[in-house]
């Protein structure tokens, strides 16, 4: 029995992403050492593996197919420059080119991260994130259930009847003293 897959994983080749990332920033400890030691070679080994596994399991032409358009296009991105850096690792001579694709993968993993996860946020019907729109409700709504109620009553902050010690007495004051400049300050005796 075959199960179908309903979509691509791009989290997963996210993740890919920064285990590869991971991997090649590791190999990078070992630059003195030379690119044919065996801990570089491993490390470049299991990055390739990883891209693998993005290429072949997580963002095949069939699964990418049935993600949404915003998503589709970050996939086709990742899956490009997957390929792009599969053949850079299987091709790099040197340790300051495998310097050079470990910069460029951690920059491109953290983009990846990051453009995907703005544009799911924006997508998400619950999720609020700060967008100039949820600002501007965000602002109207404190203005309703706090800045209201403030102007119109008075907030006394009572110290505490046991002994306090002298920093806590201090903040107490303090605070007291907020809470009035606010008050004078939204409701002003002129």
């Amino acid at each position: 029995m075959t199960e179908s897959v309903k979509s691509a994983c791009l989290p997963c080749g996210i993740g890919h992403f920064s285990t590869s990332s991971a991997l090649l920033n590791e190999a990078m400890r070992f630059k003195k050492d030379g690119l044919a030691t065996p801990q570089v070679l491993d490390d470049i080994a299991q990055a390739i593996g990883e891209q693998n596994a993005l290429e072949r399991i997580d963002l095949t032409p069939a699964k990418i197919e049935l993600l949404p358009d915003w998503e589709k296009e970050l996939a086709n991105l990742a899956l490009e420059k997957s390929r792009e850096l599969r053949h850079n690792l299987e091709s790099v001579q040197n340790m300051n080119d495998l310097e050079e694709i470990a910069i460029d993968t951690e920059e491109f993993y953290k983009q990846l991260n990051r453009d995907w996860s703005v544009k799911r946020l924006e997508k998400c019907p619950t999720c609020q994130i700060n967008t100039d729109e949820n600002i501007e409700e965000a602002e109207l709504e404190a203005e309703n259930t706090i800045e209201k109620p403030i102007k119109e009553a008075k907030v006394k902050v009572e110290t505490p009847k046991n002994k306090l010690s002298d920093y806590g007495r201090k903040a107490s004051e303090a605070r007291q003293k907020l809470w009035n400049d606010i008050h004078e300050a939204r409701n002003p005796k002129n």
